[in-house]
């Protein structure tokens, strides 16, 4: 997964992940990149800094350039609904705009496409992939929010999004 600065024809700034650099381009040209804020489908890459990492086997967190967003703070995998007991980590006031909605049900569509489905083994195997001994993919699943926490701590980039219903069910 790739993380693009993103800008729409009105001037409101967001990020997007997706597949690969070809992705985005696929995406906006079928207009199917939107502005969370106005629903614009104009929408551009800005300029930005590269992300480099540590070398590997340095413990901590890899360093990321000045105001890039934290893994934890951004909207992407793994893709799963919270288990039933625990509530979300945030809550939103009032009813989710329909842009929202669809914005989320179409970027569902698109992980479900395009990575693999690994149910509650997501902590082993993002573990796996980060290490080298499982092919580098792109992967969705569950997992507690403490398994979530040391995966960061061990420096996998994950990052989870709201799971909503499917457009079509």
């Amino acid at each position: 997964m790739i993380r693009y600065d993103l800008q729409c024809s009105q001037g409101h700034e967001f990020d997007g992940w997706f597949k690969d650099s070809d992705g985005f381009a696929k995406l906006a040209r079928a207009a199917m990149v939107e502005c969370p804020v106005c629903g614009s489908a104009e929408v551009t890459k800005r300029l930005m800094a590269p992300s480099v990492r540590k070398a590997p086997g340095v413990k901590g967190r890899p360093d990321r350039p000045a105001g890039e967003v934290p893994a934890h703070a951004r909207p992407v995998l793994p893709a799963a609904p919270p288990p039933p007991a625990s509530p979300p980590a945030q809550t939103v006031a009032g009813p989710v705009p329909a842009q929202v909605v669809a914005l989320l049900q179409r970027m569902r569509a698109e992980v479900e496409k395009h990575c693999d489905y690994v149910g509650r083994n997501f902590a082993e195997e993002a573990r796996r992939i980060h290490r080298g001994e499982s092919e580098r993919t792109g992967i969705y699943g569950e997992t507690t929010e403490a398994e979530a926490e040391a995966l960061r701590e061990e420096g996998v980039e994950i990052a989870s999004i709201p799971w909503v219903p499917r457009a079509d069910g």
